[in-house]
């Protein structure tokens, strides 16, 4: 009986932090496509590439994506422009800045 209540207990556990793994998992998923969304939109670029989102800590509280031009079509910024967006996790603002390499 006592094995029994052990093994069950073990399993309810075993469920119970698989359950919140998976929760976590799509929380996480649901901020980086609210950060992905949000920062194409405030870039204006035509066909942006996308890499994928850096999170920095809760002390900091923000999502890093890089967002690049892939189309010679766009009229304000020229093909290859990279910009740097930085998505507030709690307030859902970016900030978004054109960046360039040191040679």
């Amino acid at each position: 009986m006592k094995t029994r209540t052990i093994i069950s207990l073990g399993m309810l556990l075993l469920t119970m932090s698989f359950h919140a793994n998976a929760s976590s998992s799509d929380a996480w998923q649901q901020l980086y496509n609210k950060a992905e969304r949000t920062c194409i939109t405030q870039s204006r670029l035509v066909s942006p590439f996308v890499s994928e989102p850096v999170v920095f800590d809760d002390s900091i509280g923000k999502v890093a994506i890089l967002l690049r031009e892939g189309s010679s079509r766009n009229k304000t910024f020229r093909k290859n422009t990279t910009f740097i967006c930085l998505f507030d996790k709690k307030t859902n603002k970016t900030a978004i800045e054109e960046y360039r390499w040191k040679k």
